[in-house]
Formats: C-alpha cells, structure tokens, sequence
C-alpha cells in the first residue's frame, strides 16, 4: 500500500525561469555604451616602466649588474692602477670616480636591448602592437625601467667611492647635476641597444654586438688617463668619443665647475641618439 502525499501552495507561482538577452540587444548595448578615454603618451610609458619594476621584482637578479658589478669596477681599478697612474689610492680616486660612474652606467644600458630582443621571442610584443596606446610607449617604457637602474647603480658606486676617500669639491649639488646629465645621455644612449633589440633575432646576438659597440667607446676614453698621455692619432678619436664629452661634463659639475662645452656636448650626443635612433628603432617596431 503506497501513500501520496501532496503539498499545497498558497498563492500565486511566480515563473523564474531565464531568458536570455537577444543578440540585437547585445550589439545595441555595446555601441552605445561609452568607451574609456585613450590612454595618454605618458600614461602608457609610466605603466610599461612599471612592468619592467614589476620583472625585476619578480626576479631579482637582474640587480645584480647594478649592485655587485659596480661595486666590482670601482674597487679594482683604483687599486689596481691608483698607485701606478696617480702615486697613491687617495689621489686616482678623485679622478676616477667620475670616470668609472660614467663607464659602468653606459655599459649598463646594453641590457635594454636583451631585455627587448626577450619579450620578442616570447610573443609578447605581438600583444603589444594590438594595444590602443602610443606607439612608443613599451619602448620609451622599457628606458624608463633602466632609468631606475641607472639611479642604483650610481648610488652604489657613490657610496663605495666616498668610503675608499672620493670628496667632491661641488658637494651634493654638483654630485647631483652630474648624475642628471648621466641619466639623461644613457636614457637617449640605450635607443642604441632598443634598435638592435628589434633588428637581430637572439639575445646573445645582441649580447655580442653591444659589446663589440659599448668596449671601444668606453675604454678609448678619458676614464682612466688623460688623453694628452696618449699618441696624437689616439687623441683626435679619444677627445671626440661621446663617452669622453659626458665623462668630463660630469668630472667637472662633481668638482664644482660649469664645464658648458661639455655640457652642450653630451646634449647634443643625446638629441642625436634619440632622433637617428629612435627614428629607426620605432620604424623597426613597426615593420616586426
């Protein structure tokens, strides 16, 4: 014997069943809903300077080329050549330092272009192209990341100099002024490394050019001898290398002078970088 049992309800049963928006509906919806504004210039390149922060916090290694490198340079040349070159540490340093800072900053702006030759192979420039953004702005970003590069890795080299005996006679403000004109030469330098990122198809590739471009100029320059020591044919290349211009332009504003010529100089390398080779670098960018 079997027992039904049934349950009553009062009142009305609302319906609850789902009906689904209709296509038309959908698109109208979409066109008509306000779209957000456009990124500006700098808006863009700031967020892509961030994301070059963000890669060096998620690996910090990268570190390492503007931390223990530099604290590596200015260490073994002045000991190793203070005694030869000047007669003693104390006195070297006070010529060197400026020198070494300036070296071991443009040197560390060939990483640029690794890290740009990187997020090519790994597709992700692909995505970049796709974005409603200024054209340059993961370029100009990936600058700005190095930028901040560039401010550690001066940092440490100014404090391992005044620890060893390095006094700059123009104080904080003439250290500070020095740095500034640095940063502004090695930002337009780096275009170099950026185009040279998009041209070659291995980061070692662009690993090996950098080095064959970045030695000669740093090295036949004035950051570590006079050039009036040097041959007469040497001169005339030493006393024209950009290296040279931005290397005395910054000795000088740490010692308390107004080098102008040197000034203008360094200036001048950096307009010329960033129109010759910011031109190509984004015409490349364009065409990958």
């Amino acid at each position: 014997m079997s027992t039904t049992t049934t349950t009553k309800t009062s009142g009305p049963v609302e319906d609850t069943a789902f009906t689904a928006p209709r296509a038309e509906d959908l698109a109208a919806l979409l066109v008509s809903a306000r779209r957000p504004p456009r990124p500006s210039a700098l808006s863009a390149s700031l967020t892509f300077g961030w994301r070059a922060m963000l890669k060096i916090k998620h690996v910090p290694e990268q570190l390492f080329d503007v931390t223990a490198f530099p604290i590596m340079m200015v260490l073994m040349y002045t000991y190793l050549f203070g005694g030869a070159l000047a007669g003693s540490v104390d006195r070297y340093v006070q010529f060197l330092l400026p020198g070494i800072l300036t070296m071991s900053v443009v040197m560390i702006t060939m990483y640029t272009g690794v890290a740009v030759n990187t997020d090519i192979q790994k597709g992700v420039f692909d995505r970049f192209r796709t974005l409603p953004i200024w054209r340059p702005a993961p370029m100009v970003g990936y600058l700005l990341g190095d930028v901040v590069r560039y401010v550690i890795a001066s940092v440490v080299m100014l404090a391992v100099g005044m620890a060893i005996g390095y006094r700059p006679e123009g104080g904080v403000l003439g250290v500070l002024a020095g740095v500034a004109l640095l940063l502004v030469f090695c930002f337009a330098f780096s275009w170099i490394w950026t185009m040279f990122g998009l041209l070659l198809r291995t980061e070692k590739s662009v690993m090996g050019v950098s080095m064959m471009v970045i030695f000669p100029l740093t090295f036949l320059s004035n950051v570590f001898v006079d050039p009036r020591t040097m041959p007469g044919w040497l001169q005339a290349f030493v006393n024209n290398s950009p290296v040279t211009h931005v290397a005395s332009a910054v000795r000088r504003l740490m010692a308390g002078e107004w080098p102008a010529a040197d000034i203008a100089w360094s200036l001048g390398w950096a307009a010329l970088f960033v129109v010759v080779f910011g031109t190509v670098t984004m015409r490349l960018y364009n065409r990958k």
